[in-house]
């Protein structure tokens, strides 16, 4: 296994892990744009170009693009975050240069008029289905609740608003300050031959004009508030918690992983035992997620609503008696470190995951992290370190939202 890097003339960095006993390879263009990075009229913006890349560039169709990829045997998708967005594919690796070759094409998307009012109705469409559909939106509207302004509170789809007002023009101004070369990570996993893959990458994004572009990391405020939204067809209670976390540049951010799977991992934690096991919820979980300068602790509670204040209760009760009356066991750290450690080898095997793990690790804190050095450092976390986390960043301190048919709330 090794690690190379280097960087183009026009500034685009190209990162990858070559594993010459791999079968295959998964490359992608890792883009520093997000939600976060979108003002209140453009909410939504980064969303919607990714899908926008998708509809044809200059020299493709969409139909041509799709057809290219289904002609190498390629895994072509993307996704768009708080904070990135990727565009990658997974291929065997004789195919290396013809995938590079699409997918530089396809992030110089053509942007017409036409399909961008088509594709407006698409995400239109997208956002009222996730507010018909448990939890209703309750997810999106807690980070409002929790951020405020910020524009970490903002929905990556955007609103219905920000979506029907926006314009192709302003789009085309987004692309052109964001998808520059200075703020675009080329990463590979997998049979890289890396010396092949720069000599594409200089044929295939050499050309793109030179630039970059600065995030504007605006001080975050976390709000700690509850709110109650009836929705009478529900059939379930829903409860969605979001409290802060250890950022991605603080190093207890394996800590608060731990921590998370000890308290709330979908089995064998201490949420599943309290309410899962015995019935009384149908799902209880915690999470544990990362953004530059705050990480997020994300409960999910789902049961019937006459049970859910009971089980709201339970749940805080089990947050308190772990901080204070109940600490964290020996045990339970050993047994998440074997998940954690579990998870992290066996996904591994895939090169689309190694992709994503080295691009993700680049972009938020630029070094690179083997498998067998991230193994290293989830099993050197102490319990007093998973404990630290716990008091510093108590998960009672939160923005709470609940939604179903309940119409009141017995609980202060």
């Amino acid at each position: 296994m090794e690690f190379l890097q280097t960087r183009l003339e026009n500034g685009l960095e190209i990162i990858a892990e070559c594993n010459p006993h791999a079968y295959g390879e998964a490359i992608g263009f890792f883009v520093r744009t997000g939600a976060r990075d979108e003002t209140e009229d453009l909410a939504g913006v980064s969303h919607f170009l990714e899908h926008m890349t998708f509809k044809g560039t200059l020299t493709r169709t969409a139909d041509e693009l799709n057809r290219a990829f289904d002609d190498i045997g390629a895994y072509c998708n993307a996704f768009t975050t708080e904070e990135n967005t990727v565009y990658f594919a997974a291929m065997l690796p004789e195919y290396q240069d013809r995938t590079l070759e699409l997918l530089a094409d396809l992030v110089q998307p053509a942007l017409r008029p036409e399909d961008f009012q088509t594709e407006r109705l698409v995400i239109l469409e997208e956002i009222r289905m996730y507010e018909d559909q448990p939890p209703f939106g309750a997810d999106e509207k807690c980070r409002a609740l929790f951020f405020g302004q910020h524009p970490l509170g903002r929905n990556i789809l955007g609103t219905l608003e920000s979506i029907s007002g926006m314009t192709v023009e302003a789009m085309r101004q987004y692309w052109r300050k964001r998808y520059v070369p200075g703020n675009i990570t080329l990463a590979a996993a997998g049979r890289v031959d890396f010396e092949r893959l720069v000599a594409s990458a200089n044929r295939y994004c050499g050309h793109w004009e030179a630039g970059s572009t600065n995030r504007v990391l605006a001080p975050v405020h976390p709000q700690q508030q509850f709110q109650l939204l009836e929705k009478p067809s529900a059939s379930q209670q829903y409860v969605i918690q979001l409290a802060a976390a250890p950022a991605a540049e603080d190093r207890r951010r394996y800590a608060a992983g731990l921590l998370a799977t000890i308290l709330g991992d979908d089995t064998g934690s201490r949420l599943f035992w309290a309410l899962v096991d015995p019935g009384l919820a149908e799902t209880a979980t915690l999470t544990y997620s990362e953004y530059r300068e705050i990480g997020l602790f994300a409960t999910f509670l789902a049961s019937t609503p006459e049970l859910m204040p009971k089980n709201f209760q339970m749940l805080q009760d089990i947050y308190a008696r772990a901080a204070d009356r109940e600490p964290i066991r020996s045990d339970e750290l050993q047994l998440a470190k074997t998940k954690l450690c579990s998870h992290l080898v066996l996904s591994s095997e895939r090169c689309q995951n190694r992709l994503f793990a080295i691009g993700a690790e680049w972009i938020q804190r630029r070094r690179y992290v083997s498998v067998q050095q991230e193994w290293e450092t989830i099993q050197q976390v102490s319990l007093e370190e998973v404990q630290s986390v716990l008091v510093e960043f108590p998960l009672a301190q939160a923005a709470t939202i609940t939604i179903g048919p309940l119409n009141s709330w017995p609980l202060e």
